[in-house]
């Protein structure tokens, strides 16, 4: 059923499903009612509303789109990577959000929205390292950066400004349209797209396009709990108790 459907067709499901959007999900963002089942059956054609919008938030090339070339995005001069959200607290001074492995899940489609922030336990590190710049908590998930992150682990990582700040021997926390990544990062030759590399030699270095990236947060330090911390108390007792710890590793971090 697939291969018979029109060019345009067929490419507006691959980008949906490269960008990780359920039906309904991309039909939103996009400004279409209900779900993008009926342009994905060929029943209702693309409108140039939603070919100006799959432009405008993805950087999606029309020329591409309609098989008249094979560049799928546009590359621009420059690709926000800025946190899209920052949360403060009763005083006005920025928090630190903890971003644990469930939550990630969620993270690209909630980017945007300030209220879903207010869930995650957030907690100010009064230390001199970590002031004059966004930082954000974020749990590793899997086993792709051993032997130096292990599953379960915290890092804290530091909002990117652009992707000019990307050093070969830093790790990063890689924000795409569908998954949350720690991983390192090394520029492509070829501009629009960059190299998401794995420490644990098991899982190859793949590519994406840069204007998959939504945000850049570079690695710090990092945090280890012996015991189960998912709740926002226990969270934050266990930063609490910590902190000569993670002192320590800060040091080693900038050596």
């Amino acid at each position: 059923m697939e291969n018979e459907l029109a060019i345009d067709v067929k490419r507006f499901i691959e980008a949906r499903r490269d960008l990780g959007y359920t039906q309904s999900e991309f039909a939103k963002l996009l400004g279409i009612s209900s779900t993008t089942a009926d342009i994905e059956r060929g029943r209702t054609k693309l409108s140039g509303k939603v070919v100006a919008e799959l432009l405008r938030q993805f950087k999606i090339n029309p020329l591409w789109l309609f098989g008249a070339q094979d560049k799928k995005y546009l590359a621009t001069t420059s690709v926000s990577v800025i946190p899209k959200v920052v949360t403060v607290d009763s005083s006005d001074k920025e928090n630190m959000v903890l971003v644990n492995a469930k939550a990630a899940a969620g993270y690209p489609q909630n980017i945007q929205d300030t209220s879903w922030y207010k869930q995650l336990p957030a907690f100010d590190l009064p230390l001199p390292e970590f002031r004059n710049a966004t930082y954000r908590g974020f749990q590793v998930e899997g086993d792709s950066m051993l032997p130096n992150l292990k599953p379960g682990e915290w890092v804290l990582a530091k909002a990117l400004n652009g992707m000019e700040e990307i050093s070969a021997n830093k790790i990063y926390v890689v924000i795409l349209h569908d998954a949350v990544l720690v991983k390192k990062l090394e520029k492509s030759p070829e501009t629009a797209k960059m190299m998401l590399i794995s420490l644990n030699e098991t899982y190859p270095p793949y590519e994406v396009e840069l204007q998959q990236i939504q945000e850049l947060w570079q690695v710090s330090s990092k945090i280890t709990f012996s015991v189960d911390a998912t709740t926002e108390n226990g969270l934050l007792r266990q930063l609490q108790a910590s902190m000569e710890e993670l002192k320590s590793q800060i040091g080693k971090v900038k050596n």
